[in-house]
């Protein structure tokens, strides 16, 4: 029996602008299939009936999602007042109405509530595991979902306006974890009403920007060719906030081969106080990304290395 073609060897980041009606994994088949990768995960969930940033990682990048997961995130979501769905999005059946619409002075006062560090008790259809099943396919069977409270945190809260009584536009900036369909029904039970989101967009996924995003109708034009090299982004994109130290070619080899290296010989593109001892820190040739690595008794230790002969997918998207 002959093998199964594995596909290309591409290393890097893209930043998909996800349309709607595509699960985030339909986006990662597509993203395989197009550009015939080896290798190809993404860096934080977007539901079907939201769109926008969702960050694609390739080979070696794979390696670096959950910094990306763990990220703040930035979405423009649109709350229809007056209906609550059994989805908490507009694909639900309504379970319940109300008349009350609230005015934006109303908006503005509760805001502060839902500002920081609050509880927020999931969707009942969502990914979380109930007893070793998925919360929605429990509730898709019709059961009862009772999902526990926990913390997240919100750092930014905008109220954009609104285009009739019915609906409020918001922008929120927020942590891991955060469900902005909950938050939308908690918002409307504050306000005295109730309330779903009608519309949904991330325009941030950690570093991932709307701007960098391309869709993929145009990442199927730029196809396995060389224009793909426009497109990626370096493995290192998705760690910006980790601090960063700079190996010469010799330490490099020493930490790929899992032997650890004198924190004196690195530079640091950071303070020498902010390098403590068991902080994640990105170690780099050049601009190449060579490991994650932590800090153990002035030593630098492999966390995760990464493979040094092959530049981020610059030379492999030429060829098939």
């Amino acid at each position: 029996m002959a093998r199964k073609r594995k596909g290309r060897p591409i290393d890097g980041w893209l930043s998909i602008d996800k349309p709607l009606g595509l699960s985030s994994a339909q986006v990662v088949g597509k993203v395989r299939r197009l550009l015939d990768a080896d290798k190809v995960g993404h860096g934080g969930t977007l539901d079907p009936l939201a769109s926008g940033v969702l960050p694609i990682a390739l080979g070696e990048a794979t390696k670096t999602v959950q910094y990306v997961m763990d990220g703040a995130k930035t979405y423009r979501c649109t709350v229809r007042w007056g209906e609550a769905t059994s989805t908490e999005d507009r694909e639900g059946e309504v379970i319940a109405t109300s008349d009350v619409r609230p005015d934006e002075a109303a908006i503005l006062a509760v805001l502060p509530r839902f500002t920081g560090e609050i509880e927020q008790v999931p969707p009942a259809f969502s990914a979380i595991k109930v007893n070793g099943e998925r919360a929605y396919d429990l509730a898709r069977a019709g059961e009862t979902v009772e999902l526990k409270s926990r913390l997240v945190r919100i750092d930014r809260l905008s109220y954009l306006g609104s285009s009739d009584p019915d609906h409020a536009e918001f922008e929120v900036h927020c942590g891991k974890g955060t469900y902005i369909r909950s938050l939308a029904r908690d918002i409307a039970l504050a306000l005295g009403t109730v309330g779903h989101i009608a519309a949904l967009r991330r325009t941030a996924c950690g570093p991932f920007t709307e701007a960098q995003s391309i869709s993929l109708e145009s990442l199927e034009v730029v196809g396995q060719g060389p224009s793909l090299r426009s497109c990626l982004l370096p493995i290192a994109t998705a760690l910006d906030d980790i601090p960063a130290l700079a190996l010469n070619e010799a330490d490099a080899r020493r930490l790929q081969s899992g032997g650890p290296v004198p924190l004196a010989r690195a530079a640091s593109s950071h303070p020498q106080a902010e390098i403590a001892s068991g902080i994640p820190c990105r170690a780099m040739v050049g601009e190449l990304l060579v490991a994650l690595v932590r800090i153990e008794s002035g030593m630098i230790r492999p966390v995760r290395v990464m493979t040094l002969d092959r530049s981020e997918g610059a030379d492999d998207v030429d060829h098939p």
